[in-house]
């Protein structure tokens, strides 16, 4: 299998004229037709809704294309709650799933119409505190601890995840929230990260279901909606083959049917949190090559680097590489792909096969559409890169400049006789 660009070489040429690598590149009409997907495979569901998991890729104009689909925010912290209500969200449109979280977070989720979920047991006097009662409407997560398992494959260690209450906590913060005047519950929980199965999300559901059917029969509280976050991945490398989200969808209804029907909470909505399964396909980082070294391994250094996207620097992340122009070249190189930070897993391919890399050629670094932009950071002074959309009609347009040496220094402008200097 191959992965092939969303955009060709042509186009690419085009933008780079005006904006120069590096930049992550987001294709418009990718994103639109997976949230209608999404959309579509949960509509079984009356109250269905999507929260994009804004962490992910917190960029408004993206946001606003997923708007278009009933789309709301899943939220972490003050910014991203401000960017939430800068793009039009109002009560009901945020969920706020933070951890460690400061007083006027909750205070401020609270006033615009987010929805807090609570991390831990803890968490509950701290929101009375913070709002002066506790909200009407109000989530908890779950972590049931040990290990989640799909057959025999071992997906993830929940029990091993700082998030989350146990069992015998989410039954008794049930019950102080009732008793403090919360009406409508929901529950929450992330067992597993990029998974790239269908049966993940069923497997989830029947968790949680089960779990919701308990709570409501023995605390009495209202379940209005189960929250079953993300954890539906994306195939990174070419042999992988994507997920199906109509399968997933009708996977869910199934076990609904099945756990929530008979239980008499037919009427419960049905959340997401997806934030790389919603963008993850739909970006790409588009980089340079610069450079090419040949001493113990043959390197390749490119404009880009795990500043732009880290990665494969913090994970050993794979990422697929198509140099444009040469995709029906064999991949007879053995290339280490490298940036130019002052560390040695500055790296975007450890020892990967590509077609000969001139330099000048166009390296498309796939499924940075999630997790990319986002992860960046100012390292050894680098500076940030520009993002730009790729619309539905074949235009492009920038989504965000990148950032200059203005920007890095910006925080010096209290000390106006350091700050003149560094400008100069």
């Amino acid at each position: 299998m191959k992965k092939k660009p969303f955009v060709t070489q042509e186009k690419l040429q085009e933008i780079i004229r005006e904006f120069p690598t590096p930049f992550h590149l987001y294709d418009e009409k990718g994103i639109r037709e997976n949230a209608a997907a999404l959309k579509e495979a949960f509509s079984w569901n009356k109250g269905f809704k999507e929260f994009f998991a804004v962490k992910a890729t917190p960029n408004p104009f993206l946001i606003d294309i997923l708007k278009d689909y009933g789309c709301g925010c899943d939220c972490s912290s003050m910014t991203e709650l401000m960017m939430a209500k800068a793009c039009g969200c109002s009560d009901g449109d945020i969920m706020f799933s933070s951890n460690d979280t400061p007083d006027e977070e909750f205070c401020y989720c609270h006033e615009i119409g987010g929805i807090i979920n609570l991390d831990d047991i803890t968490h509950i006097p701290f929101v009375e505190k913070a709002v002066g009662y506790i909200p009407e409407t109000i989530s908890c997560r779950y972590n049931p601890g040990g290990l989640f398992k799909i057959s025999n494959d071992i997906m993830d260690n929940p029990g091993d995840a700082k998030y989350g209450m146990t069992t015998d906590q989410i039954f008794e913060a049930f019950r102080i929230l009732k008793q403090k005047g919360a009406k409508n519950f929901g529950i929450h929980a992330f067992l597993a990260s990029n998974t790239v199965t269908n049966e993940y999300y069923p497997m989830l559901a029947k968790v949680m279901f089960e779990l919701a059917v308990k709570l409501q029969k023995e605390t009495g509280a209202h379940i209005s909606f189960v929250n079953l976050s993300g954890g539906i991945g994306i195939p990174y490398s070419p042999d992988q083959e994507p997920n199906d989200i109509r399968v997933i969808g009708e996977g869910v209804r199934k076990v609904f049917e099945e756990v929530m029907v008979p239980a008499g909470m037919g009427d419960v909505a049905i959340y997401t949190e997806l934030g790389r399964f919603m963008m993850g396909p739909y970006g790409c980082l588009v980089t340079k090559a610069i450079h090419e070294k040949h001493t113990h391994k043959e390197y390749i250094g490119v404009d880009a680097c795990a500043v732009n996207l880290m990665r494969p620097a913090m994970y050993g992340a794979y990422h697929h590489i198509t140099v444009m122009g040469k995709e029906h070249e064999p991949g007879d190189h053995l290339y280490d792909v490298t940036g130019s930070l002052c560390e040695n897993n500055d790296k975007f391919a450890i020892d990967r096969y590509l077609p000969k890399v001139d330099m000048g050629d166009i390296l498309v670094i796939h499924d940075t559409g999630a997790h990319g932009f986002s992860m960046g950071y100012n390292y050894n002074g680098k500076l940030k890169s520009a993002e730009i959309l790729l619309c539905e009609d074949g235009s492009y347009k920038l989504i965000r400049r990148a950032e200059t040496a203005k920007d890095y220094f910006a925080t010096f402008d209290c000390f106006p006789e350091v700050y003149d200097k560094l400008l100069q």
